[in-house]
């Protein structure tokens, strides 16, 4: 699936939820550069589109690591609707598998 992505939230102006919608999709798996700018905003656009959501902290990067930081390990897993990964590519694999 491809979806130009116009704004910094993946869905704002997009057509990414009625894409994931008519596929079926409940569960994103989140990674990207920006963790305090992309990352973030997804993340939050897609908890309110009720969204179950897991944000792949080795997968992102943020200009600032403190920042990159302070999210992955305090606020993305005090959602309830997301998570930090743990680390490495075999650990998104399952993720992204649903095996985790």
């Amino acid at each position: 699936m491809v979806v130009t992505k116009r704004r910094v939230s993946a869905f704002t102006g997009s057509d990414l939820e009625v894409v994931l919608r008519a596929d079926g999709m409940d569960r994103l798996v989140l990674a990207g550069i920006a963790t305090s700018g992309v990352v973030l905003s997804t993340l939050r656009q897609a908890a309110d589109l009720d969204y179950r959501l897991t944000v792949l902290a080795d997968g992102c990067l943020d200009a600032d690591p403190e920042v990159h930081r302070v999210l992955t390990e305090k606020v993305f897993p005090g959602r309830p609707t997301s998570s930090a990964s743990p680390t490495g590519p075999r650990a998104w694999a399952r993720t992204a598998a649903g095996r985790c």
